[in-house]
């Protein structure tokens, strides 16, 4: 556990936050790119696309299953228990929607067929985009009234923001497609960030002591909890990805990949701010 026992009192407040600074610019990079190329930060799923999911029961490998429907723009395959099968298509028109229905009915007569429309698609994206953003604002009118001060408060939103914005250039970049599961991910991430950064600034604000004490306390703390709460992501990841559940697999790997963001981000970005606040506030 020699991580536990790093000395977070040893670096400045600038050497603290230029890495997850300059990580947070490149993040907004990708997604600025990624914006301006396809008209959202993320490649999304059938789920905001729109588009065919197919569940079948099938020995067929999964490159017979390519080459049947290879007229088609199809997305994935994925494999589940029991000789699942689970098939993406991207969005098409009817006559090609049910040209691919008849090829469907003939290879795979038991298939479960599920549609999105683009338009529906389109709606969900409103609405996810409307709860990220709901989320955000209550979370800094909450850490605003907890604090009543705008750098502590400003220091935790900033954290919680650069932790999506970094983890989903992460998921871009790795091609982890923005559906509804991974955006409850990352709904679930802002509550695990702002956990971490609370906890930190109530013991660096709101606790008597030498500032050096204190981060090290907050710091031991804060790993222990986050740790305990990888390793539980962490098996969810290996059950789901051994099982082939697909879905529960992408949110786990959100969650592993932002947890692990988060802990640079709060023990490096929010708490060298808070430590050039507390330094800076001595002085005056």
């Amino acid at each position: 556990m020699e991580f536990v026992r790093y000395d977070v009192n040893k670096y400045s407040p600038r050497q603290m936050v230029t890495l997850p600074l300059v990580l947070l610019l490149i993040a907004g990079m990708v997604l600025g790119y990624t914006t301006l190329t396809t008209g959202l930060p993320l490649q999304p799923g059938i789920d905001f696309a729109g588009g065919t999911a197919v569940t079948v029961f099938t020995s067929d490998s999964r490159e017979t299953i390519e080459a049947t429907f290879s007229a088609y723009p199809l997305l994935s395959v994925g494999e589940g228990i029991g000789n699942g099968k689970y098939i993406k298509f991207g969005p098409m028109d009817d006559a090609q929607y049910q040209s691919l229905s008849a090829l469907i009915n003939e290879k795979y007569p038991d298939a479960k067929v599920d549609q999105i429309g683009e338009t529906f698609g389109e709606t969900l994206q409103g609405q996810a985009f409307f709860a990220v953003l709901l989320s955000f604002i209550g979370m800094s009118i909450v850490v605003l009234i907890a604090f009543r001060n705008l750098v502590p408060a400003g220091a935790v939103v900033l954290a919680a923001f650069s932790d999506i914005a970094i983890t989903a250039a992460i998921m871009q970049v790795i091609g982890i497609p923005l559906s509804l599961g991974t955006t409850a991910a990352l709904l679930m991430l802002i509550g695990y960030s702002v956990d971490s950064d609370i906890l930190l600034t109530t013991r660096v604000l709101k606790r008597k002591g030498k500032l050096e004490d204190k981060l090290s306390g907050a710091f031991r703390t804060g790993i222990i909890m986050t740790t305990t709460t990888l390793s539980a992501i962490a098996a969810m990841w290996v059950v789901s990805t051994a099982g082939q559940i697909q879905i529960i697999s992408e949110i786990a790997s959100v969650l592993l990949i932002g947890l692990f963001v988060d802990l640079m981000n709060t023990w490096m970005l929010n708490a060298g701010i808070l430590k050039e606040y507390v330094l800076r506030s001595g002085k005056k």
